[in-house]
């Protein structure tokens, strides 16, 4: 199964997937983590050894323009570029879960760093597609990368927003744009709940009730601001990452 994650920025989706993550792994699920948001930080949510060491992929800028066939000056690159060497070397894992840190390709003014992109996408497109496990992609906020299809070859896609009018705008327009591009199963996932209202307004503010409802959790604070994984966390998250597996395994 591969579940794609998105919401408007700073409502907890890599937090989210982390847990998520965990759960299925504790469920005896293989599990591979696909972090392309433009600003990863997914490595030190899983509490990945020497995570600040780690360079994502879009940043190796020379390594991704030679992969493409890119020649300076030329609007030329490879269409098929050979990824499988890429997908092996730079594969993290630890503790049973596997972590791929993408990114994405940043352009100043405008600029295009389209055979870059290309390679990236290839990557992502393998994964999604070859991957035996159960794949979990964190994906950039907003609802821009669903216009370039980024989360094509996905099974599902969970859209997480906070009891706020912004952040519920943001999941609506992810949820029409999912719908558009025939994503099989969206479901909305509320997070940084604190209470029933909380709960009813994002409710009544969707048209619809989330599949769950993460609380908002001082633990997980804490666990972030520390630098700690949050994978095996069980205080202060309830029981939603249970419940979220089990409705998406039951759907699956």
């Amino acid at each position: 199964m591969k579940i794609a994650i998105s919401g408007k920025g700073g409502v907890g989706k890599t937090t989210i997937m982390a847990l998520l993550a965990g759960e299925l792994k504790k469920q005896g699920r293989k599990v591979l983590v696909i972090d392309a948001d433009p600003s990863p930080h997914m490595a030190e949510t899983l509490g990945i050894r020497d995570a600040k060491q780690v360079k994502p992929i879009a940043d190796m800028g020379a390594l991704l323009a030679e992969r493409a066939g890119k020649s300076q000056g030329s609007p030329f690159y490879n269409l098929n570029p050979e990824v499988n060497d890429l997908l092996r070397d730079f594969m993290l894992e630890q503790d049973g879960i596997r972590l791929m840190i993408l990114g994405a390709v940043q352009t100043a003014e405008g600029g295009c760093a389209c055979p870059e992109n290309h390679v990236l996408r290839k990557m992502l497109k393998k994964m999604l597609l070859t991957a035996e496990e159960t794949v979990l992609l964190d994906m950039e906020a907003g609802v821009e990368h669903l216009g370039r299809g980024t989360v094509a070859g996905a099974d599902c896609l969970l859209i997480v927003t906070i009891p706020s009018r912004s952040g519920i705008r943001t999941a609506l327009k992810i949820k029409k744009m999912a719908d558009d591009v025939g994503i099989p199963q969206v479901y909305f996932v509320g997070n940084l709940v604190q209470n029933q209202d909380d709960e009813k307004f994002i409710e009544q503010e969707l048209g619809e009730r989330p599949i769950v409802f993460f609380p908002d959790s001082k633990a997980v604070r804490q666990a972030e601001r520390a630098e700690q994984s949050i994978v095996t966390l069980t205080e202060g998250v309830n029981d939603a990452p249970e419940q979220l597996v089990r409705i998406l395994l039951s759907e699956g």
